[in-house]
C-alpha cells in the first residue's frame, strides 16, 4: 500500500510567540519549533496501515530548510522517506494544498493522511482542499478508523457526538487526537532517520488567495473582580454578570 503523511513544522505549544516588526507574521527569533501535534496521529495511522498491508509511508511537508526538522521526526518514527516541497515563502492553505496535491497526483497514493488542522493558524483546511483537487473522497476529524481491502469505515466527531461514515480507497483522511497514540522514536530510528534522504523539490510559486493585512495578538484579560464571599454577594454577582459580562 503507497501510504501519504502530510506534516507541517510549527511553533512549540510552550512558546511565547510575538509579532515581528511587519505586524503581518511573528518574530521567529528564540522560538522553538515542533512537529505539528495533530500531524503525529497521521504518521501513526500510517505506519499502523503499513504494518498491517505492508508498502511505504512517504511523509511530506511544504515549506523551507527548517521544516526538515519535522520530516526527520517521522522518519525517526518510522517512516520510510521524507519529500520537501520547498519554498520559504509564505503559503496561504490553498497554496499548500496545491503544491501537496501536485506531488500525490504524481505518486498515486492508496490513502493520505493528515492532522485535522495545524496549530499555528488553525485554518482546518489542507485535507478537504487536497481531495477536491485530486477527486478523492475525504473523512475529516476521524478518531476511529478500519480498512478492509478497499473498503473504508471511519468514526469522526461531530456536533454533540460521533458519526460512522463509509467509503472507498484512494480516499483523504485528516485525524483527531483520540485514534491512536503516537509512538515515540526510538534511539535506533533517531539513528536511522540522520541516514534517510530527504528528498528536496523546487516549487513554482502560485498566486495566492488570501492576504495577511494585520497579525495581533488578543487582548490582555482584565483582572478578577471579588463582589463578595457569601450569599449576600449573589444579586451583585448577577447584575455584574447580566449588565457588564453580558454572559446572561
Amino acid at each position: 500500500m503507497k501510504i501519504l503523511a502530510f506534516v507541517n513544522h510549527v511553533p512549540d505549544t510552550e512558546t511565547k510567540v510575538k509579532v515581528a516588526a511587519d505586524g503581518k507574521t511573528i518574530d521567529t527569533a528564540g522560538v522553538n519549533f515542533m512537529l505539528n501535534p495533530y500531524d503525529e496521529y497521521a504518521v501513526e495511522e500510517g505506519l499502523k496501515l503499513r504494518g498491517k498491508f505492508s508498502g511505504e509511508v512517504v511523509v511530506v511537508s511544504v515549506g523551507g530548510d527548517p521544516h526538515k526538522e519535522a520530516l526527520r521526526k517521522a522518519l525517526a518514527m518510522g517512516c520510510d522517506k521524507g519529500v520537501l516541497l520547498k519554498d520559504p515563502m509564505p503559503r496561504d492553505s490553498f497554496a499548500v494544498a496545491r503544491a501537496l496535491a501536485d506531488y500525490a497526483k504524481e505518486y498515486s497514493p492508496d490513502a493520505i493522511f493528515c492532522g485535522k488542522q495545524s496549530i499555528d493558524y488553525d485554518d482546518a483546511q489542507i485535507g478537504g482542499l487536497v481531495a477536491e483537487m485530486l477527486g478523492m473522497p475525504s473523512i475529516s476529524v476521524v478518531v476511529k478508523l478500519d480498512i478492509s481491502g478497499s473498503v473504508v469505515v471511519a468514526e469522526r466527531e461531530v456536533e454533540g457526538g460521533n458519526e460512522v461514515v463509509q467509503s472507498r480507497l484512494p480516499i483523504v483522511i485528516t485525524v483527531q487526537k483520540g485514534l491512536n497514540q503516537p509512538r515515540y522514536p526510538s534511539l535506533k530510528g533517531i539513528m536511522d532517520a540522520k541516514r534517510k534522504q530527504i528528498e528536496e523539490r523546487a516549487i513554482s510559486p502560485v498566486e495566492l488567495k488570501i492576504e495577511v493585512l494585520a497579525l495581533k495578538k488578543p487582548a490582555a484579560k482584565a483582572p478578577g473582580k471579588i463582589v463578595g464571599t457569601d450569599a449576600s454577594a449573589v444579586p451583585e454577582l448577577v447584575r455584574l454578570l447580566r449588565e457588564e459580562a453580558k454572559v446572561i
